[in-house]
C-alpha cells in the first residue's frame, strides 16, 4: 500500500515537472531568471523541473504566479500530464 502511494506521488512529481518546464519554456524563461523573480533557488527550481521535489502548495502558488498563470490554470496543466483516472487515495 505505501509502495504504491509513493508511486502516485512520483507520477504526481513528475507532472508538475513536465508543466513547469514546458510552461516556462513557452515563456522563453530561464530557470535564473524565473527563480530569481519568486526568490527560489535555481537548484530548488531545477529540482522541481527534474521531479526530484514535491512542492509545497505556498511554492505552486508562486510558480503559478511566476509564469503569469492563475493557480486553477497551473493545476490544469498539471492534470493534462497525469492519468484520468489519477488518484492519491485507494
Amino acid at each position: 500500500m505505501q509502495e504504491d502511494f509513493e508511486i502516485q506521488k512520483q507520477k504526481l512529481r513528475n507532472a508538475v515537472s513536465k508543466a513547469v518546464k514546458r510552461l516556462r519554456l513557452s515563456q522563453n524563461k530561464s530557470i535564473s531568471g524565473i527563480s530569481a523573480e519568486i526568490m527560489m533557488t535555481k537548484s530548488l527550481w531545477a529540482d522541481l523541473e527534474k521531479g526530484k521535489k514535491d512542492p509545497q502548495l505556498s511554492t505552486v502558488w508562486r510558480i503559478a504566479e511566476a509564469l503569469n498563470i492563475p493557480i486553477e490554470k497551473f493545476i490544469s496543466e498539471i492534470k493534462k500530464e497525469l492519468d484520468s483516472d489519477f488518484t492519491l487515495i485507494d
